[in-house]
């Protein structure tokens, strides 16, 4: 059965992005062997300047019901996604900025806001933030593009 809901997840998320998960995944498979084993965690830990004891790794790897195979790393991720705010919240986060109720904010608006509010983006983070969203004549069209986040494909909110 958890094969069964795992592999559905393959249906739900777009191929470009299943495909950067697959590269994320051959990275962190350092043994190459299709499964994410306490050693591949320790060993790409390393790779990135930190080292986690036995507890943490052990911990990280019961997140999944399973052997960590690649189609388990993507539901695990998928889920984790889908873990975040609704549509309708992030709809709502955005139409705090729409006076005019035009479900569409000025592009240079909203990068104005990414760049200088909160966690400012740097250009590289607005650049893939922006690279495939919805702007038309300068205007970005913030339903669409949460449904786009979201993976629900509807955009009649």
């Amino acid at each position: 059965m958890a094969d069964k809901a795992a592999s559905g997840v393959l249906t739900k998320l777009p191929q470009k992005q299943i495909q950067e998960m697959k590269e994320a995944f051959s990275m962190i498979d350092v043994d190459r062997d299709g499964f994410v084993s306490k050693e591949d965690l320790k060993a790409i830990s390393e790779q990135l300047g930190r080292t986690p004891d036995d507890k943490e790794l052990t911990a990280m790897l019961k997140e999944a019901p399973g052997p960590l195979n690649f189609t388990m790393f993507l539901s695990i991720f998928s889920d984790k996604l889908s873990g975040t705010d609704s549509e309708e919240t992030i709809r709502n986060a955005f139409a705090m900025f729409d006076e005019a109720e035009t479900k569409k904010l000025n592009i240079e608006y909203i990068k104005d806001l990414l760049e200088n509010m909160g966690d400012n983006f740097n250009k590289d983070e607005m650049r893939m933030t922006f690279k495939e969203a919805p702007v038309e004549g300068g205007k970005f069209d913030y339903v669409k593009f949460t449904a786009m986040i979201k993976g629900s494909g509807e955009d009649d909110a």
